[in-house]
């Protein structure tokens, strides 16, 4: 244990990928080993996701983060100094108990994710492991995730363009994650070229990669990336699926009223949004739906549960990766999958029970970055360890994405057969999911 005591903190200010502050950190071991963390931020975030700590006032707009840089050495160092990092629910229960709120927000969830972290990579580099080896289950094998890549966006990815967040692409067929991600370039490339020849501004890059066009209709986005699958020599539905993060909460207006006002402020009831929804997966490959209703919208949830069965229901505001709002969802029989984000929960300790209980009650589950990203590569191999089977992180443009899509390109490459890839399998009905 010695060696694996932690030792010392250390923490700076750095910027993510939108030029805002983030909270950095670096764990050192009494061994000498090191581990560093960036941790990334949301734009569309819940109202039950744990709280960042921002400084206010003019620096960076308000957005600075000194005082929880100063929490990472000060009283969170404090608590953790002297606890053996190998074990992590340890250090993470000394982290949530030196700041003693639930969501994290005293000392802030940026500056306890960092050290939850860095952590975690200092142990990897302490036993001489990769990253994905020193999380996984003994003998459990490495699993390479589908990949879901964004390729148009509206929401607050891309200045509110479209009510609907992203639009992403889904290699269904693809033999091989290295495939899976070349694929989806090509949709990427396809779907520039589509709007260009429509007369459509392709210069707007979203937050997180994708194209940002100005469209008439949230519709008319799957118009275009159907198109673009096309375009790329692909066919739509059974080699490339669609995935949508509608991101509802972001355009909930009231007790169950949603306004779509990229198209002249329509209003919705849940039900009439479900019933949308629906339209839409008869007429196009779509795999997967994101956030359909709004995050406290329980009893619209349950109807598009029964509604839109025979697609990935994916819960990212609805469980903020928080295990007592999937242990509602379980109960209650709603959505089918689950996002996971680890700085929604604050801790890997609590995002790993989050993955934990979703396989245990047949849930899938989507490792996911955020719209405010950094060039550290840890989540792709959490995803690997963890065996979420399917990973979110955006575009394949931009450093902070492809920084992680390179890491699991490398990982393919350096496990080989001692690796496993989801594919389409990773879904909850395969490629039955698509009409």
């Amino acid at each position: 244990m010695i060696g694996t005591a932690i030792a010392e903190l250390h923490a700076w200010e750095a910027l993510d990928s939108r030029g805002r502050p983030t909270v950095a950190a670096e764990v050192v071991l009494a061994g000498g080993a090191r581990g560093r963390a960036t941790v990334p931020s949301g734009a569309s975030t819940g109202r039950h996701e744990a709280r960042e700590l921002r400084d206010g006032g003019t620096r960076y707009g308000g957005y600075g983060v000194r005082a929880a840089v100063a929490n990472v050495t000060g009283e969170l160092a404090d608590a953790v100094r002297g606890l053996d990092a190998t074990d992590q629910l340890g250090v993470d229960r000394g982290l949530r108990e030196a700041d003693g709120t639930d969501d994290l927000g005293r000392l802030g969830a940026n500056a306890v994710l960092a050290v939850s972290v860095g952590s975690a990579v200092a142990v990897a580099a302490a036993q001489g492991l990769a990253l994905h080896a020193a999380v996984a289950e003994p003998g459990a094998r490495p699993l390479l995730p589908l990949p879901m890549v964004n390729i148009i966006s509206g929401g607050a990815h891309a200045g509110r363009t479209l009510d609907v967040q992203d639009f992403l692409a889904v290699p269904l067929a693809a033999g091989s994650f290295a495939e899976a991600i070349e694929w989806c370039a090509r949709v990427r490339a396809g779907t520039a070229e589509v709007l260009a020849d429509r007369g459509l501004p392709v210069a707007l890059v979203a937050d997180e990669g994708g194209l940002g066009p100005v469209l008439p209709d949230n519709r008319s986005a799957l118009d275009v990336l159907v198109a673009g699958i096309e375009r790329a020599g692909l066919q739509p539905g059974t080699e490339v699926g669609i995935a949508v993060d509608v991101a509802a909460t972001q355009f909930a207006t009231g007790e169950g009223q949603y306004t779509l006002a990229a198209e002249g402020g329509r209003v919705l009831d849940a039900a009439g949004l479900v019933d949308e929804l629906a339209s839409w997966c008869e007429r196009y490959p779509i795999v997967s739906i994101e956030d359909a209703l709004a995050e406290d919208d329980w009893v619209g949830w349950t109807r598009a549960t029964q509604v839109l069965r025979g697609r990935q229901l994916l819960g990212d505001d609805l469980f903020v990766s928080d295990p007592a709002r999937l242990e509602r969802g379980i109960e209650e029989g709603v959505a089918n999958a689950v996002l996971v984000k680890p700085n929604q929960i604050g801790t890997l300790t609590d995002a790993r029970a989050v993955v934990r209980r979703a396989h245990e009650a047949g849930y899938t589950t989507v490792l996911s970055a955020r719209s405010g990203e950094t060039e550290d590569d840890w989540l792709a191999d959490l995803a690997v360890g963890w065996r979420t089977g399917q990973i979110k992180v955006g575009s394949t443009t931009r450093s902070e994405r492809t920084a992680k899509w390179n890491r699991l390109l490398q990982l393919e490459s350096q496990l080989g057969e001692g690796a496993d890839y989801a594919g389409a399998a990773a879904l909850p009905v395969g490629r039955e999911a698509v009409r």
